[in-house]
């Protein structure tokens, strides 16, 4: 009896599955029509836009500015940090005890 509405259910469950290609099929619709080719008055005036825009791109100065946005509040230069000073090695320590377990 349970081999049987397991059956059941698991039928139930894949029917809508088999079902939906039926039902679901939309009408072709074209979301992007085709575009008329731009004339040559167009195509002109596309090139001379981009002419001006790199020209005007390169009258841009480079920028050689400090990225330091505190740079004219520090009264001096920054210093090296603590870590980058060389470090002396460390002796090994020695054992004194043993911990038993």
């Amino acid at each position: 009896m349970r081999v049987l509405g397991a059956a059941v259910v698991i039928g139930l469950l894949t029917a809508p599955a088999l079902i939906r290609p039926v039902y679901a099929q939309a009408p072709h619709v074209n979301l992007m029509p085709d575009m008329p080719s731009k004339t040559q008055e167009e195509k002109d005036a596309d090139e001379a836009r981009d002419k001006a825009y790199k020209e005007s791109l390169r009258k841009i100065p480079d920028a050689k500015v400090s990225a330091d946005p505190w740079g004219n509040v520090r009264s001096d230069p920054p210093k090296a940090s603590v870590n980058a000073a060389p470090k002396t090695p460390a002796k090994p320590k020695t054992k004194t005890a043993t911990n038993p377990n």
